[in-house]
């Protein structure tokens, strides 16, 4: 099983629709278990969405920035 780590270094790949069945599906199962994640996941979600909304939708290097920023907190 994946670690709190790794989700956090793959979370821009999950948002971006670029992880293969088995990795999403090894994230998925941790996303299950772990509340901190999926919280962590889900407010990455919802800037991502609030940033196209007021931008248009964000390309992968907006993305990839956004998540650098998140990252490093703040």
């Amino acid at each position: 099983m994946l670690n709190c780590e790794r989700i956090v270094a793959d979370a821009d790949r999950l948002l971006a629709d670029e992880l293969g069945a088995w990795e999403r599906l090894r994230v998925r199962a941790h996303l299950l278990m772990c509340h901190h994640c999926r919280r962590y996941v889900r407010q990455l979600r919802l800037l991502v969405g609030a940033l196209a909304g007021w931008h248009g939708k964000a390309n992968p290097e907006q993305v990839k920035k956004i998540m650098d920023i998140a990252r490093r907190g703040g």
